[in-house]
């Protein structure tokens, strides 16, 4: 028997990489037109952000809970599970935080994002809109077909880095909260698409060095003013 250190990432995978990115494919195809919907309720967040009142940030963190929902039932649990046996727990995180997004968000409205001012609103205004409109593209720029495209709010990980964006915009204890499904998750992606030599692997790990860097940065430098 081999000793564990000889072990590589590469070797738990479970899959090969045209299983993976075929996923993708099929499940646009089942669920078309819902890639429409998708894409403008995505296109919406920034501008309720923008919009003062509660009323407008409770209907943003509805749409964001729906945004973790689909994904977990629709892909993780229906499709992703099919082919990794954690694709169920890995949904099951997303449930969860789909409902702590309705919870803090939309229940209880502690949950307050934009404006996106200062550096770190605009990085992560700049985070989210590349997960809603760049991260689509990459499917045709990696070489793969544009069928398996993946989407905000139907996808995994475009969903993850887009929020952890708006979350990057926002204050209080609750977006820390909100921030450490998001973040678990860009660690897992990023460490499967590494073993698949897939360079989009530099988004969610470039995603994560963001929401933790910028803050402390921002912290330190706030520390040296007051000094």
């Amino acid at each position: 028997m081999s000793e564990w250190w000889t072990y590589s990432l590469a070797d738990f995978l479970m899959f090969s990489p045209r299983t993976y990115w075929r996923l993708f494919e099929l499940y646009n195809r089942d669920i078309w037109p819902a890639q429409l919907p998708a894409l403008a309720a995505g296109a919406a967040l920034p501008l309720l952000a923008r919009r003062r009142g509660a009323a407008a940030q409770r209907f943003l963190a509805l749409l964001l809970a729906a945004a973790w929902a689909w994904p977990a039932w629709g892909f993780l649990f229906a499709r992703y599970d099919t082919i990794n046996w954690a694709g169920r727990y890995f949904a099951l995180g997303f449930a969860v935080e789909a409902l702590l997004i309705a919870v803090l968000g939309a229940a209880a409205g502690r949950l307050r994002i934009g404006p996106f001012d200062g550096a770190a609103g605009r990085t992560g205004l700049a985070l989210f809109l590349a997960a809603l409109l760049f991260y689509p593209l990459l499917a045709g720029i990696s070489g793969r077909v544009w069928a398996g495209a993946e989407i905000f709010g139907l996808a995994p990980d475009p969903t993850a880095i887009g929020t952890l964006g708006l979350l990057l915009a926002a204050r209080g204890h609750s977006a820390r909260v909100l921030s450490v499904i998001p973040l678990v998750w860009c660690l897992v992606t990023g460490a499967a698409l590494w073993t698949m030599n897939a360079w989009q692997t530099l988004l969610p790990l470039a995603a994560v060095l963001l929401i933790v860097v910028l803050p402390a940065a921002r912290h330190c430098y706030k520390k040296n003013i007051t000094m």
